[in-house]
């Protein structure tokens, strides 16, 4: 958070002299100094940097970065899980930048959890924002032939138009239209058959008084394959279910033959759902991280065969991940080390259900080296989590796997792990 706000307070100057780019408001020596020095008493606190944040806004309500600053709130804010400010930056933010899918989502969701009387008509309008903005996407990159356009980002963009809809049901029940609510919760589990949507469906039977059909729902919330769903989420979908069918039947009686008949359905479904989005896809039945190709940002393509013989480093990271920002500089120190050694390649891996966010982001931290998006590897090399770094030995062999860091022990344990497997 620190580095990032630090950037775009100093973005203006480093600007400067680059034709075509427009500068930025600057903030007076007095105010940006003020700033940083409160940024660096906060440490690493997000809560601390949103105070400082809002002292300083307070201090300076006109500031030139007035509009970086709220933007950096709202991101902390989101950090924090406040709610409060995610509305109060976050919709501050939209007015000036409505395309920002990464807080529109957390607006959405902030106004969803709160009073449906009064955020519900607010939330709806914002849904189908995302909804449209997401659709759009997808049109654009398929007319293009854009690198991103390929099955994994097809299946992320159909998640989030998914995720879109279901918020748009759970708006409009609130709304006192229950049966379109429902209505919205099938079309989001069409389109990507997940666990949230199929939730979303059983909430909406059972507003209507049809405590058979919830269940059944609910059933294909609890057994279909979802990776963002806990067991937590598994073990209350079970129990609800389990309330919903015995007051329809009057018992729990053949209740195991309704979860079975909906494992069933829904890994038929998953499986060929994948088949189809995967038919054109170069790296669809590719298990060697080695054979697969990558597309960047800017519409490159890497072909990992190339790297072969070498020691690769994947950084996996995203744009929203706060951690892989702090976890960036202890990269470049690494790289440092092995900056004469044509044997070892560390490449900077995007996991962004996004990927049009990509390109704005790395103009504002000001990150310069090449980016790849992860077209399918993560499945390959089963990242589930980030940051996570992942070193392959010149056999082509994962021989070592950090999920998140030490910031203190970073740089000298990812150094190690390099020589190690080229063997020094």
């Amino acid at each position: 958070m620190k580095a990032l706000l630090v950037s775009l307070l100093a973005a203006a100057t480093l600007c400067q002299g680059q034709q075509k780019t427009p500068q930025r408001p600057q903030a007076s020596p007095k105010e940006q100094e003020e700033l940083e020095t409160a940024l660096s008493e906060a440490a690493s606190s997000p809560v601390e940097y949103l105070r400082a944040i809002e002292k300083h806004l307070e201090k300076y309500p006109d500031s030139p970065r007035k509009a970086e600053l709220e933007r950096a709130a709202a991101r902390a804010a989101m950090e924090v899980n406040d709610d409060r400010r995610i509305l109060l930056y976050g919709e501050r933010v939209l007015a000036r930048q409505p395309d920002d899918l990464q807080i529109l989502e957390r607006v959405i969701r902030a106004l969803l959890s709160g009073d449906p009387k009064t955020s519900s008509e607010r939330g709806l309008k914002y849904a189908r924002r995302y909804e449209e903005l997401v659709r759009r996407m997808q049109r654009d990159s398929e007319r293009s032939g854009s690198a991103a356009s390929g099955p994994d980002w097809k299946m992320q963009t159909d998640r989030a138009i998914a995720r879109a809809l279901t918020w748009e049901a759970r708006a409009t029940g609130n709304l006192g239209r229950p049966e379109e609510a429902l209505a919205l919760a099938r079309r989001a589990f069409e389109t990507d058959p997940s666990a949230e949507p199929a939730r979303e469906i059983s909430h909406w039977y059972e507003r209507l008084g049809k405590p058979a059909e919830a269940a059944r729902a609910l059933a294909d919330a609890f057994t279909i394959p979802d990776p963002h769903t806990t067991d937590a989420d598994r073990a209350r979908d079970r129990g609800r279910m389990g309330e919903l069918y015995h007051q329809a039947k009057g018992s729990e009686a053949g209740l195991g033959d309704l979860v079975l008949e909906a494992y069933d359905r829904n890994v038929a479904l998953i499986h060929t759902r994948e088949l189809k989005m995967r038919a054109n896809d170069p790296n669809a039945q590719l298990t060697d991280p080695m054979d697969f190709t990558l597309s960047g940002p800017d519409g490159a393509r890497l072909s990992m065969a190339g790297l072969k013989g070498k020691v690769v480093v994947f950084d996996f990271w995203a744009t929203w991940c706060g951690p892989c920002r702090t976890q960036h500089p202890l990269y470049d120190r690494v790289k440092q080390q092995f900056r004469n050694n044509p044997a070892v390649v560390f490449l900077s891996i995007d996991t962004d259900e996004d990927p049009n966010a990509v390109k704005p982001f790395l103009a504002e931290v000001q990150w310069t080296e090449p980016v790849y998006f992860e077209d399918g590897l993560s499945r390959a090399l089963k990242v589930t989590s980030i940051p996570t770094t992942v070193v392959i030995d010149r056999s082509g062999k994962i021989f070592s796997r950090l999920n998140g860091f030490v910031p203190e022990r970073f740089v000298e344990m990812l150094g190690q792990r390099i020589r190690d497997a080229l063997g020094n």
